[in-house]
């Protein structure tokens, strides 16, 4: 089977491919001797939360901290 690399890095992958690993979102890619392997690859939401404070170099400390604040600028001050 070929796929055709785009001027802009894409491949589409053949459908047969695509039915016997399942259509998958995203993939793995590495390569082994000169060859690209790509390993379908399920990402659930909490890891792609995970990644962003990663990115971001927030901590755990820092996301209880901002909730604390969150919810005390959502209670409104007593009137009576």
């Amino acid at each position: 089977m070929l796929a055709k690399l785009t001027t802009k890095n894409q491949l589409t992958l053949p459908k047969r491919v695509v039915a016997e690993v399942g259509a998958e979102d995203y993939f793995d890619v590495e390569v082994r001797n000169g060859q690209i392997v790509l390993t379908p690859v399920r990402i659930q939401r909490a890891d792609l939360v995970r990644a962003k404070l990663a990115e971001l170099n927030l901590e755990e400390s820092d996301l209880e901290e901002a909730v604390t604040w969150a919810r005390k600028s959502q209670q409104s001050p007593c009137t009576e």
